[in-house]
């Protein structure tokens, strides 16, 4: 898929009246290193090396208990479960499963509303051709660049867990897959000084948002988007001229984001079951077949806190 990019010159870091923070604007230049990059990964120039679920047929009407421990086990031991159910869960069991792992998010954006099932279920259907609709580029065959899901919203109102279970993978050869890229292995990529930088910047007018890189534990989380063609407004709290450096750590983080050595991709089955700690990865979407004799892509989500 064609992105837009831009040519415009980058602006520079602007102090606030009195104390208050610098802040900027980030837009994507097509000469940045993460460009070709994402191009490459999420356009289906590169697929990303598969995921493989762990095969548990049995787990589809045996008991939920058990169904439960396999996914704390996987969370526990990498933050990401992966299981080959024999047939998806019907939506009670779902649901009871986002109920184990937390509070499961209702679904309130009226533009989302005709794809919601019992106020927390989301089923992503690519029912649209590519679109420039931020809204229905879920249900399109856009690709969705890599982020944090929630990025813009404070720690609490981010979901811990994304769950995503499939109904249908669409065309096998041509149909999108989840990519998945580890938070962990993006933070060795970057610099102590860039790090730093990340830890001080956050979105700018956006109440509560964490800083783009947190410390939790003795792990690095970040809480970002990939913006693609719009602006990336941000404010900095540190020495005001250590703001300078911000559209230099922002360029540095896209490309450790999307160089292809860590990438994973879920390639989907029919009963495949997903469960994604946001924390532990970034992850996004491959573009999709957009022919008219396609399958339909069927997964359904919840997100949870």
């Amino acid at each position: 898929m064609e992105q837009r990019t831009s040519l415009s010159p980058v602006r520079p870091p602007v102090p606030n009246a009195g104390d208050g923070p610098a802040h900027g604007v980030f837009l994507a230049d097509a000469a940045d290193p993460h460009v070709p990059l994402r191009e490459r990964l999420l356009g289906n120039g590169t697929p990303p090396a598969d995921v493989t679920g762990r095969p548990r047929p049995d787990l589809t009407s045996g008991p939920s208990d058990a169904l439960h421990e396999e996914v704390s086990e996987q969370l526990w031991s990498r933050g990401l479960a992966a299981i080959q159910l024999d047939e998806p869960l019907p939506n009670d069991r779902f649901t009871a499963l986002g109920a184990f792992l937390g509070t499961a998010m209702p679904e309130r954006d009226p533009a989302v509303a005709p794809y919601v099932e019992e106020e927390v279920i989301l089923n992503l259907r690519s029912e649209h051709a590519r679109t420039d609709d931020v809204a229905l580029q879920p249900f399109a065959v856009n690709y969705l660049s890599l982020h944090t899901e929630s990025s813009g919203a404070p720690v609490e109102r981010q979901p811990r867990y994304i769950v995503l279970m499939c109904l249908a993978p669409g065309d096998a050869s041509q149909g999108a897959r989840t990519v998945l890229v580890p938070m962990r292995e993006v933070a060795r990529r970057l610099a102590p000084e860039t790090l730093a930088v990340l830890s001080r910047t956050r979105y700018r007018d956006r109440p509560g948002v964490p800083t783009i890189a947190r410390r939790v534990g003795d792990r690095w989380v970040f809480s970002l988007r990939d913006f693609l063609a719009d602006e990336l407004q941000w404010s900095y709290e540190g020495p005001e001229e250590d703001a300078t450096a911000v559209g230099d750590a922002f360029r540095e983080l896209l490309a450790a984001m999307y160089a292809p050595e860590h990438a994973q991709g879920l390639q989907w089955r029919r009963g495949l079951l997903v469960v994604i700690d946001n924390t532990y990865f970034f992850h996004g979407r491959t573009s999709g077949s957009a022919t008219p004799e396609a399958r339909l892509r069927h997964l359904k989500r919840l997100r949870v806190v």
